[in-house]
């Protein structure tokens, strides 16, 4: 990488993503969840990344599967990712690199809780970045940390399946000094590389119980704080850390290690990005442009720097997402001429998916299809699940090449 970082040049790109979750452990009512697997992106990979280039797509989100890569420690198998990553070269598609998507391989026993975690993600952070040094140089060292620990530490859904408050801390440190350790790895194997935090955004609407709103808008920004060597020993999330068992020299060595993001990613979803909270149930509340806005000026305010939006899209007809498109991408322009850095905006994901709440039930993935994309999977009398493009697709293409 020569010059300045694309980042810089102060243009708006846009990209797109392939939802990428793995959740390989199973147990009795829990089954296998792999996104790739489920999509039949293993089988067609190489359509799927032309159709992100025919797209307009100048980048792409997308993950590798670390269970797949590293089936046991230490021992790696590139031969997939070797065409991906070459493929995507001929392309001339930048992909920013999806290390962890909330998933951890089968032989690291006890997931985010082995005490080797930390330790075992950066080493293979550090395996990718060396082998695909003259192809991929951006990377996001973890997704979503808060839906991450609240999945993994909060409500058990998925390992190391603790719940309550501190089941999502013991997750939250373990994944924070993971990321903090992944990004130190990664720019020791190749100096030029660049970091893309992905945060989930989260807002509330009205007052929230059991646990008050002002805490909760906090708690948010927990895993960038921390990584940060923001959280102070006096602070709310600083106070309450330590109420679950978080020492003071643990906060310290988040001070003393602390990264930086090169793009802070923020994740917003008209349908459910919004949320009112009673009684401990959450309920989704329908938002708008103007909840994206509320999210750029908060991340913008907390960190400064550069933003990215990292997932956005919706449920609906391809009319409404038509609509989405114009009205996000329009506040989005807005915020721009107002001085707010936002270097890129993520149509996440770019296909359909298969909801997590797959992983519960019996039933064929087709029942669990969520149409949020810009291509439909539609499955064939030969159960092969073919890529039809709707109409979004075009208009997704027509915004992508007019800001080239």
């Amino acid at each position: 990488m020569t010059g300045s970082p694309w980042y810089r040049d102060g243009r708006m790109r846009y990209g797109v993503g392939i939802e990428d979750t793995f959740i390989p452990q199973e147990r009795i009512g829990h089954r296998k969840l792999d996104e790739y697997e489920l999509t039949q992106h293993y089988a067609r990979w190489e359509a799927d990344l032309e159709l992100v280039a025919e797209s307009g797509a100048e980048f792409l989100r997308w993950g590798i599967p670390w269970y797949l890569v590293e089936p046991a420690p230490g021992r790696f198998d590139w031969s997939w990712t070797d065409r991906v990553a070459a493929k995507m070269q001929e392309l001339g598609l930048r992909c920013i690199v999806d290390l962890m998507h909330y998933g951890t391989p089968l032989w690291l026993e006890n997931s985010f809780l082995n005490a080797g975690y930390p330790e075992r993600v950066a080493a293979y952070g550090r395996a990718v970045a060396e082998r695909y040094r003259h192809v991929w140089t951006d990377f996001t060292p973890l997704n979503e940390p808060v839906v991450n620990a609240e999945w993994c530490g909060l409500t058990g859904s998925w390992p190391p399946y603790l719940v309550g408050d501190d089941g999502f801390v013991t997750v939250m440190m373990q994944l924070a000094r993971g990321m903090v350790r992944t990004q130190q790895e990664i720019a020791a194997a190749n100096p030029a590389a660049v970091f893309v935090h992905v945060d989930a955004g989260f807002r509330y609407e009205g007052e929230t119980s059991p646990v008050p709103r002002a805490f909760l808008d906090e708690r948010r920004f927990v895993g960038l704080d921390l990584i940060t060597g923001r959280v102070q020993t006096s602070s709310v999330l600083g106070e309450w850390l330590a109420s679950h068992g978080v020492t003071a020299a643990e906060l310290q060595w988040f001070r003393d290690n602390a990264v930086k993001p090169d793009v802070i990613g923020v994740n917003y979803y008209p349908g459910f990005t919004t949320a009112r909270i009673e009684d401990g149930v959450m309920t989704p509340v329908r938002s708008d442009a103007a909840g994206l806005r509320d999210l750029v000026e908060l991340y913008s305010a907390r960190y400064g720097g550069v933003l990215a939006i990292t997932e956005t899209s919706l449920v609906g007809t391809p009319e409404e997402k038509i609509a989405w498109l114009r009205d996000s991408t329009a506040e989005l322009t807005a915020l721009r001429d107002e001085g707010h850095d936002i270097v890129g905006y993520t149509w996440f994901p770019f296909f359909t998916l298969v909801d997590w709440l797959y992983r519960y039930d019996q039933k064929q993935p087709d029942e669990w299809f969520r149409e949020f994309g810009l291509v439909d999977l539609v499955r064939g009398a030969d159960q092969g699940l073919e890529r039809v493009r709707n109409s979004a697709f075009p208009a997704f293409r027509e915004l992508a090449i007019r800001d080239r």
